[in-house]
């Protein structure tokens, strides 16, 4: 087979290689059988986002499966591996958006084989219909040495059978009327790199006192289908996307059941706002996740005007988080000086496996019902906060003037020389401290009292906002300056007339 490759660039994405394609013998698809072909290359540093191989399928193909490995050669300290992410598109094509994809397994995968009465984990069932397949390789990242490949490509050919249709879960529970509700919106299971099945998540999330949570695979909804028997009116299930650019990635909250939203393109090809607006149209949210982590095309780079939220505290508190918040106090501190809408906070776990925590942290929302709609506006209008688990319970108001009162994500309406009680009730918290920030700064701090309360006065003069942070003592009893781990945070309370 020729080993010659078509570079080409799609214009308003990222860039794309293309192999020469791989042919099959058109087999009578009563005789059954199957035939593999072998792909080999070499990938040079530097190599494009993506490498697409076109396999030609003949009619009569019950299933397709594919099987990969890449080499892992030594590298200098401080010097990037080979890394490399696998997907297919079906014979509609891979145009960006288009309506190709049927499956992608990034790295978490060696194999995967996809047919019409079921498919691997991460992949979309349906028939192999005739045509030219894409293979799509993702050289996340490349060694010195360049990264060798060998991709093999199986067809077995039979009747193809039926492609049962997906249950997805209903988007309402029973819920407690206008009530605090706590969601885990960043999850992973079998169907992307987490190592958990539904079922686990599920129960994982009532262990932890959850209301709801979100399915949010790497670039895939194979998930979307995968809950049936696992929702009930103790839980409610939203189905979305990790959207995992080389840029950043983007949680796409409640988006409808089934709508894939594409990933490949990077800031610099201005597309992310044609995605955000598909990410809208389907009905989700826009929330950057983890946007300060460090892993390899985890920063976030596509800036904060399309979002919704943004996850500001991303799993077990780190460093990370610590700059994400200060970054989002920034944006704060800018809408109020400017007139601006501000961006809500909200954490997740991004759990993956044992032993990490399903809830940890959780956002904790004011909602007229337990829905999908109901849920989404209190997540855009900032009625939340953000806690390590379910033992931890807040309240957070500010009340000034003849009767005045606002509760998190909203404004107190009086004048700027009124004086305003911030009042902070917490529990759950043992040995921590509460600290009240604003556009000014952190003003106030207390180690938290045995009834848990804290009271604060300040003026709209003196202070645009206030938000409360909760945290644990610092690991160096603060000698470094550096606080101490979240155990709770909120919102911001706007203070004054607009």
């Amino acid at each position: 087979m020729h080993r010659r490759a078509l570079l080409k660039i799609t214009a308003g994405a990222a860039g794309a290689l293309t192999l020469d394609g791989v042919t099959f013998a058109h087999a009578d698809a009563r005789t059954g059988g199957e035939e593999s072909r072998t792909v080999t290359g070499r990938l040079p540093t530097g190599a494009p986002d993506y490498v697409y191989l076109p396999v030609e399928v003949p009619h009569g193909v019950r299933e397709l499966a594919v099987s990969y490995t890449y080499d892992r050669p030594s590298v200098p300290p401080g010097t990037q591996g080979n890394a490399c992410d696998i997907g297919v598109f079906d014979e509609r094509g891979t145009d960006l958006g288009g309506r190709g994809f049927r499956g992608w397994s990034g790295g978490a995968r060696t194999e995967f084989a996809i047919g019409a009465e079921q498919a691997t984990p991460g992949y979309l069932a349906g028939p192999v219909r005739a045509g030219t397949w894409h293979v799509v390789l993702g050289p996340y990242t490349v060694a010195p040495q360049g990264l060798a490949y060998e991709v093999t490509v199986t067809l077995r050919y039979g009747p193809a059978g039926a492609t049962p249709g997906p249950v997805y879960p209903p988007q309402r529970a029973k819920g407690r009327g206008r009530a605090w509700y706590r969601g885990d919106n960043h999850l992973h299971s079998v169907h992307s790199d987490g190592k958990r099945t539904p079922a686990e998540i599920a129960a994982a999330a009532r262990a932890a006192g959850l209301d709801w949570i979100t399915t949010t695979e790497h670039n895939t909804t194979s998930s979307h289908g995968a809950w049936e028997g696992l929702w009930g009116d103790d839980l409610l299930i939203l189905t979305g996307e990790e959207v995992t650019t080389r840029n950043g990635h983007v949680v796409a909250l409640g988006t409808d059941p089934g709508v894939f939203v594409d990933w490949r393109y990077r800031a610099r090809d201005n597309a992310f706002g044609r995605f955000s607006r598909a990410i809208h149209r389907a009905g989700g949210l826009v929330v950057p996740a983890h946007p300060h982590a460090t892993c390899v095309g985890c920063g976030w780079k596509f800036g904060f005007a399309d979002a919704d939220a943004v996850e500001v505290w991303n799993g077990p508190f780190t460093p990370d988080d610590e700059i994400t918040i200060a970054e989002w106090d920034n944006t704060l501190v800018a809408s109020v000086r400017q007139g601006r809408p501000w961006l809500p906070a909200m954490g997740n776990s991004d759990a993956h496996r044992e032993p990490q925590v399903v809830g940890l942290p959780q956002t904790v929302v004011l909602a007229d019902d337990l829905s999908r709609p109901a849920l989404q506006e209190a997540i855009r209008s900032g009625r939340s906060w953000i806690c390590e688990s379910s033992s931890v319970h807040l309240s957070f108001t500010a009340t000034g003037g003849r009767g005045a009162h606002a509760g998190i994500g909203e404004r107190l309406r009086v004048d700027g020389d009124t004086e305003v009680t911030v009042r902070l009730e917490v529990t759950g918290v043992p040995g921590c401290t509460a600290s009240f920030v604003t556009d000014q700064g952190q003003l106030f701090s207390t180690p938290v009292p045995a009834d848990g309360r804290v009271e604060w006065r300040t003026t709209p003069s003196y202070a645009a906002y206030v938000r409360a942070e909760v945290r644990h003592p610092a690991g160096d009893g603060g000698a470094s300056g550096i606080p101490g781990a979240m155990a709770a945070m909120t919102n911001p309370i706007f203070l004054g007339r607009e």
